[in-house]
């Protein structure tokens, strides 16, 4: 008996005669495969010791397709869902790091403010001391307050927005002034013996030394803050999810020249 292949113009009806040939002759099924690619089939003994393989296609409706195929799919789902998950995951890291690092130095500059505020309250009181010595010296004491008013107002924005580029530049070029119309205050009063003297004025410019020290300590926490919030903000990829959640760069707190990053010092000894 010649082998014979499975298909035909029947479909299923030549594998059909085969197995009624081979069943006439007295042979017995004895195997049945499928194939790589989804087709259903039977191998059949000859009684020279051949076998002979017979294929049919096997249904796309039949579980037998519907499971292969779902397995395939499996690999390519998972692949699908980890190229839309990750990104999501690492923007949402970055996120949750830039609030953190954006919190941190807000934290920071509150304590600035604290200070900030300590100095305001003690020129007023440092004015009101020196005006009954320094008659002549007008001029310089309502600059002072001016500058003073001025900073004030400066702070308050930077308070509501600590970080905001233009409110820091402001309050930047306003305590510059402050620091300048201070330290003219301070050299005018060594003039004045009987105000060197004063008990008063010695205990304003202890407190007044003092808060200056801790402003600086406080801005150069402030600004090593902003700098690691600005370093993080601006790698890359971090910048596209800053850029697309609206986290804007910080402006540090500098004083408008070196000189002025000394707090105003004056000696009445």
């Amino acid at each position: 008996m010649s082998e014979r292949g499975g298909g035909g113009d029947n479909g299923g009806g030549g594998f059909g005669s085969a197995l009624e040939e081979l069943g006439a002759a007295g042979e017995v099924v004895t195997d049945r495969m499928v194939s790589p690619i989804g087709f259903g089939g039977r191998t059949v003994p000859r009684r020279d010791g051949c076998r002979v393989s017979m294929w049919v296609s096997a249904p796309m409706t039949s579980p037998l397709f519907v499971a292969q195929a779902g397995s395939s799919l499996v690999p390519i789902l998972i692949g699908v869902g980890l190229v839309v998950l990750l990104p999501i995951l690492f923007g949402i890291g970055v996120y949750n790091t830039l609030v953190a690092l954006r919190n941190r130095y807000k934290n920071a500059y509150s304590q600035i403010d604290v200070q900030l505020k300590r100095r305001y309250d003690l020129i007023p009181n440092l004015v009101e001391t020196v005006k009954g010595y320094m008659q002549h010296e007008r001029e310089t004491l309502e600059a002072v307050i001016q500058a003073r008013n001025a900073a004030v107002t400066a702070s308050q924005r930077v308070a509501a927005s600590p970080g905001d580029p233009s409110a820091m530049a402001a309050l930047n070029v306003a305590e510059g002034q402050l620091g300048g119309v201070l330290g003219r205050l301070f050299a005018l009063a060594e003039a004045y013996p009987d105000l060197k003297a004063n008990q008063n004025m010695l205990a304003l410019q202890e407190e007044l030394t003092s808060t200056e020290n801790k402003i600086a300590f406080a801005r150069q926490a402030f600004n090593d803050a902003v700098m690691v919030y600005n370093t993080q903000r601006e790698q890359f990829p971090n910048n596209v999810v800053a850029n697309l959640t609206g986290f804007a760069a910080a402006e540090p707190f500098e004083v408008e020249s070196p000189k002025e990053r000394e707090a105003p010092r004056v000696s009445f000894s």
